[in-house]
């Protein structure tokens, strides 16, 4: 096995993922930055829920925009709904492992705040169930997806925005979401603080 050329490939993979997914992503994730701005300006909250290493990329949101992305600021409102493992676990226990996000943005959500829904696949039966009880408490979806949307793609709202990677693999659609992560991130500090470059 020729381990240098393999790793090779998957530089040269990624980066035509993300090269492919540049002009069709641009637009949705405009649109994305300024739905959460809005949220945020009208003292909204970001929520973010996702499994296994969109789980990670939930939590890495969050921190970025609590904390901060590149520049300070003002702490801006996020919650990764992957933390809390005394939610997870009870929810899980008495509700089953589907509802433990659902569970969350019924009681944290509110009209107006935005949920960021990841999923490689776009059919994580607790993230199908998020979006749900999103709909159900009037909060728009940004949906960050890979392999065709999956059933995500067919229950978002026309309101909600679509971010689906052009990818089968999980591991490129996790590096293009990684990547669409710090491009909001990007585009809110830019939008609040007025930054050009």
């Amino acid at each position: 096995m020729n381990l240098i050329g393999r790793i090779g490939e998957n530089f040269k993979e990624s980066a035509q993922t993300k090269l492919d997914a540049s002009e069709l992503l641009a637009a949705p994730i405009a649109r994305a930055v300024e739905m959460m701005v809005g949220s945020l300006l009208d003292n909204g909250k970001i929520l973010i829920c996702g499994n296994g290493g969109s789980a990670a990329d939930a939590q890495h949101m969050a921190a970025e925009l609590v904390g901060r992305f590149e520049a300070e600021r003002h702490e801006l409102a996020a919650i990764a709904l992957t933390t809390d493992t005394s939610i997870l676990s009870a929810v899980a226990n008495d509700y089953g492992f589907k509802m433990i996000f659902a569970k969350q943005v019924r009681a944290l959500g509110q009209p107006g705040d935005v949920l960021v829904a990841i999923s490689t696949s776009g059919n994580s039966p607790n993230v199908l169930e998020a979006i749900s009880a999103a709909h159900e408490n009037q909060m728009p979806v940004i949906a960050l997806t890979g392999k065709g949307g999956g059933a995500i793609g067919e229950m978002l709202y026309e309101s909600d925005i679509h971010i689906c990677v052009p990818a089968s693999r999980t591991a490129r659609i996790q590096e293009t979401h990684l990547l669409t992560i710090h491009c909001l991130c990007d585009g809110i500090d830019c939008l609040l603080m007025g930054v050009e470059e």
